[in-house]
């Protein structure tokens, strides 16, 4: 048996190319869905048929079409393979942006944006990683798409009105389009084929751990406050580039100089507020407090008079709490779900956060049509205070990390007793042997954790 969770020597080529490049995929995709996020609002106003609530609809669509497919797409790429389903998706994304970039109409946008969401390639990515690099390097892996979401985010509200000068909003969906066609290219020339697909319980989502996943208090918690969390981030988005413009006096083609300076002071003021909390092992207290800087901050842009200054000092304090809050819940959600149960948790926890963007959208929309633009923030800063409340009664978790210890390929293996030695271990809370995936689950505590000791 080998020690699969162990530091071991570093990445190889292949995994090294296989993260990059599905990093890459995963970024450039994103960044097609954000970078409508701080412009879309202020070209809406001119199309047929517009409202404020379908303005809202047309940007949270996708997120719904994303929930509700992104789980099958997964289990679809364990039957036909991984890239087919990758290749298929992007191309769906690519024939939405390229309807958004054509409409005239507000409802052929929202039909854009639902396909967009549809071609729907997260759970696939994220098995197609696990199947291309080992063990343990698979949280390398993982992190590493997901900060280049985070990247990604954080640029194209840079590039957005940047780009909004100079091609409009239809030719940002016309770039959508052509990036998501170079995601093909890298699918096919890049990307590694894989030897073989197996399921990685720690990556993908399994169907038969649905019924206890739905049923976790704890998940569902953090299921929730993912949903809210969005669903503030992209109501948001409905409301301010119009607040920016007409109340702030602020020209679109300027509103980039705000975001970007706000931006990298959040993240500034986050880091210490991050080791406070996995350093020093205040994980709660951090959590309820970034909780209640975001509602500070929602009651602030509601009730403040409106100024550049103002809206500056909000969104600082917003994005601040925002950004926290993003790093802090996957961690959370991962020490929370059973040792087995990690992707099927991540996938319904990312289904959430789609969901939470449409709800989102959908809310400030219609919020702003029926009482102004800043009834949004009121409606928000209310639901912050709900997932205060509900964030109260979370049991915070043991400071434990997930190991993969592989069997070796060895068959007929005594789970019963290999479990049973491996939960004697010094530092192993929780084992579970699935010899069909080849590897034993554990919770480790890495300060008493001594990989020599393992069978």
């Amino acid at each position: 048996m080998s020690q699969a969770g162990s530091p071991g020597p570093g990445m190889n080529r292949t995994e090294l190319r296989a993260a990059l490049s599905l990093s890459g995929i995963y970024a450039l995709r994103m960044l097609g869905l954000f970078m409508i996020l701080p412009v879309f609002a202020l070209y809406a106003a001119d199309l047929d048929g517009v409202t404020p609530t379908l303005t809202g609809l047309a940007i949270g669509i996708y997120g719904v079409t994303q929930a509700l497919l992104q789980i099958p797409a997964g289990l679809l790429s364990d039957r036909i393979g991984r890239k087919p389903v990758i290749i298929g998706g992007l191309l769906v994304f690519a024939l939405g942006s390229v309807m958004a970039a054509l409409a005239d109409s507000i409802w052929l946008i929202i039909l854009g944006r639902a396909l967009q969401g549809a071609g729907a390639i997260a759970a696939a990515i994220m098995a197609l990683a696990a199947d291309l690099t080992r063990e343990q390097h698979r949280i390398k892996t993982m992190a590493l798409i997901g900060m280049s979401i985070g990247l990604s985010f954080a640029l194209a509200l840079i590039l957005g009105p940047v780009l909004n000068n100079l091609v409009g909003v239809p030719g940002i969906f016309a770039l959508t389009a052509v990036l998501a066609l170079g995601g093909v290219l890298v699918v096919l020339f890049v990307v590694p084929r894989p030897a073989a697909l197996r399921i990685h319980r720690e990556a993908e989502a399994v169907p038969a751990q649905f019924g206890r996943i739905l049923t976790h208090g704890q998940l569902l918690r953090l299921d929730a406050g993912i949903f809210i969390l969005h669903a503030i981030l992209t109501g948001s988005f409905v409301v301010l580039p119009l607040i920016l413009r007409d109340e702030a006096a602020v020209l679109a083609a300027d509103h980039w100089k705000i975001y970007l300076p706000v931006l990298v002071c959040s993240v500034a003021a986050m880091i210490p507020l991050i080791i406070l909390a996995e350093r020093k092992g205040h994980t709660r207290a951090v959590f309820l407090a970034a909780i209640g800087l975001l509602m500070t901050a929602l009651a602030g842009l509601y009730a403040l008079p409106v100024s550049v200054v103002s809206v500056v000092a909000m969104l600082l304090v917003f994005f601040t709490a925002f950004n926290l809050l993003e790093a802090m819940l996957p961690s959370l959600i991962s020490r929370v779900a059973p040792v087995d149960c990690r992707g099927t948790a991540m996938g319904f926890y990312s289904s959430a956060q789609f969901m939470g963007a449409f709800a989102g959208g959908v809310m400030a929309g219609w919020l702003q049509g029926q009482f102004g633009l800043q009834a949004f923030f009121l409606f928000a800063a209310a639901a912050s205070f709900a997932w205060l409340l509900l964030a109260f009664g979370m049991v915070p978790p043991a400071k434990l990390s997930n190991y993969v210890y592989s069997l070796g390929g060895q068959s007929g293996v005594d789970r019963e007793g290999l479990a049973e030695r491996l939960r004697g271990l010094a530092g192993v809370s929780e084992v579970v042997v699935v010899e069909e995936d080849g590897v034993a689950y554990l919770r480790i505590d890495r300060r008493v954790f001594d990989e020599s000791t393992l069978p």
